[in-house]
């Protein structure tokens, strides 16, 4: 298991004994990545700073809850990233509209996800467990967690049946915590 896991597991325990000093450790340890996650999502590095802003105020405020046994306190953490930064997406209220245009010049957020992927490093577990998934497996779980895709929007660009892209990131997020336990 990779020592920053560790690390963050018990800085973890001490959040949730109430250490802010352990919070500000998790915070300059993970900020940097969770903002990237977020980034990806929401697609603006000052939208990704807030989400990340009110996820660490989650964090605080609900670190008791966190049970180590169920999971890795970094993926605690992306989880709540994760859902923050896809409920400010469904809010839309501090999303900026842009013509057919603009949308155009953002790029394809498909191929972004297999550059995410393509860019883990060739020593991270998740990377050798990605790549022991079925592609189309793979590309649902990347375009869901990293993009944020929908499942509609998944099964549009797939060419598959919803059912059968919720049944692909269902199997391949059980073949993950399988791989990755």
């Amino acid at each position: 298991m990779d020592a920053r896991m560790d690390d963050c597991d018990t800085l973890m325990r001490r959040v949730a004994g109430g250490d802010r000093a352990a919070l500000a450790t998790i915070f300059d340890l993970e900020a940097g990545r969770l903002i990237a996650i977020a980034k990806r999502i929401v697609r603006r590095r000052e939208l990704a700073e807030e989400v990340v802003q009110e996820a660490f105020v989650t964090i605080w405020h609900k670190a008791a809850l966190f049970d180590h046994e169920r999971g890795a306190a970094r993926a605690w953490m992306t989880t709540i990233v994760r859902h923050r930064a896809l409920n400010i997406l469904r809010d839309g209220s501090r999303l900026d509209f842009h013509d057919a245009d603009q949308l155009a010049a953002l790029g394809d957020r498909a191929a972004e996800a297999e550059s995410a992927y393509a860019d883990l490093p060739e020593t991270e577990d998740l990377k050798r467990c990605l790549g022991l998934l079925e592609p189309q497996r793979r590309r649902s779980i990347v375009m869901a967690y990293v993009v944020g895709f929908s499942h509609g929007e998944i099964a549009a660009h797939l060419g598959a049946p919803v059912g059968t892209v919720k049944a692909w990131i269902r199997r391949g997020v059980s073949a993950l915590k399988e791989c990755l336990s």
